[in-house]
């Protein structure tokens, strides 16, 4: 029998990336693979006995010289006999252990009926009788044997149910020519063939059949009958492991002290810019959380991240040291410059999660008040510092339900007295 070269381990990584939309080139480098070698996984082409054989069965013998043909079963059903890596790797707590087959095997041996080992070592009867009834030798149970057999048929991935032609591949391309998403076909197929348990096939496989060549081979026929026309699977990336938004790293709300939330030192600073017409002007926003004292930071020229940091600095940098305790802003482009900004006003700049401006609700709050005075579609440009230094004293010298009916600048004055 044809013997594979033992690769499966990362053959099997590289065709999950390979599924997940990565190009060969990215899958190639993350497995650290030859790129001939990924080329042939790619193809469906597997190395054995120091030849090729290839998906239609063709086996070039590079030692001999020789092309033959091996019937499916050798090309396909070839499993290497375990390793001892591959004997003693930890895998989820949900599949038996050589641990788990001893202690069975101790059970058995001693008469304890399938319900009894079961309950002692907290699986289901069905697994213990699975179990008992698929590793069995003509020994009997035996725990090492019937570990090599579960590592043996361990390895993935295995031969595609629609890899052959037959009654289950024709009804899914017959569905995806109508218009029938996977998930449809998947389902429909279950009602229409009730007692032929040999329809049965997951959505995620035929999509994998669609879009990965080697597993399955639907991909020249129907690619273009899905909804969407891919050819590949679009990347879906991970929320936790999105790049960076700027060059200078963030401090992420979660970190601010608690004496931010509590709103008890006057020192905490929310902001934001409000945009004109065609989004070419703005007016940056700031609000203090405790007293909601406004600020307002004149750009007269453009609201790059260069012209924010430098407003907010000039802002900023004419307040109390007492006043300069923290500014939240979100993940905005205006603020790549933060740490220059912080570095000269000596504040913390904490950032919010992307898409949560509930995360700084004083300053949602306050532009909302702002836009009375800065209607949306206007021209901001227009508004100099005056007139924002105007808008500025009627926002604070407005009684506040939340303060009390006392006005902001009278709530700061109150704060900054306090010995």
């Amino acid at each position: 029998m044809l013997t594979p070269v033992r690769t499966a381990g990362r053959r099997e990584a590289f065709l999950k990336l390979r599924a997940e939309g990565k190009t060969r080139r990215e899958a190639t480098e993350a497995v650290g693979v030859n790129r001939r070698t990924a080329s042939d996984w790619d193809n469906g082409i597997r190395q054995i006995n120091g030849g090729r054989i290839y998906p239609d069965g063709t086996f070039v013998d590079y030692k001999r010289g020789v092309t033959t043909t091996v019937n499916a079963s050798d090309a396909r059903g070839i499993r290497p006999a375990p390793g001892m890596d591959a004997l003693e790797k930890a895998i989820s707590p949900r599949f038996l252990s050589l641990q788990d087959r001893e202690r069975i095997y101790a059970l058995h041996q001693s008469g304890a009926s399938i319900r009894s080992i079961a309950q002692s070592t907290g699986r289901s009867p069905a697994t213990i009788s699975r179990e008992l009834r698929r590793n069995n030798t003509s020994l009997g149970y035996q725990p090492y044997s019937a570990h090599r057999q579960s590592v043996t048929r361990r390895p993935r991935p295995k031969p595609s149910k629609l890899a052959a032609e037959g009654e289950l591949r024709k009804y899914v391309v017959q569905g995806l020519e109508v218009g029938w998403s996977p998930e449809q076909i998947s389902h429909r197929m279950i009602a229409d063939h009730p007692d032929n348990m040999e329809m049965r096939v997951c959505h995620e496989t035929i999509y994998q059949a669609i879009y990965l060549q080697p597993r399955g081979g639907l991909k020249r026929e129907v690619a273009q009958c899905l909804r969407t026309g891919r050819a590949r699977r679009k990347q879906h990336r991970d929320p936790e492991s999105r790049t960076p938004r700027f060059r200078d790293p963030m401090i992420n709300i979660s970190e601010r002290p608690a004496s931010v939330e509590d709103r008890a030192v006057p020192d905490a600073w929310e902001g934001d810019l409000i945009l004109g017409a065609g989004n070419k002007t703005a007016i940056a926003t700031l609000v203090e959380r405790t007293t909601r004292f406004v600020l307002l930071v004149h750009l007269p020229l453009d609201h790059t991240a260069q012209s924010v940091r430098d407003g907010l600095i000039q802002t900023m940098g004419g307040l109390p040291k007492l006043l300069r305790g923290s500014l939240t802003w979100d993940q905005g482009v205006e603020m790549a410059k933060h740490l220059a900004f912080s570095t000269a006003t000596d504040m913390d700049v904490y950032f919010c999660d992307p898409h949560s401006p509930w995360q700084r609700g004083t300053n949602e709050n306050t532009n909302g008040l702002l836009r009375q005075y800065f209607p949306k579609g206007t021209d901001l440009s227009v508004y100099g510092p005056e007139d924002l230094e105007r808008v500025c004293n009627l926002l604070n010298g407005r009684p506040r339900k939340t303060l009390g009916w006392k006005t902001p600048a009278e709530r700061l004055g109150e704060l900054l007295l306090v010995p």
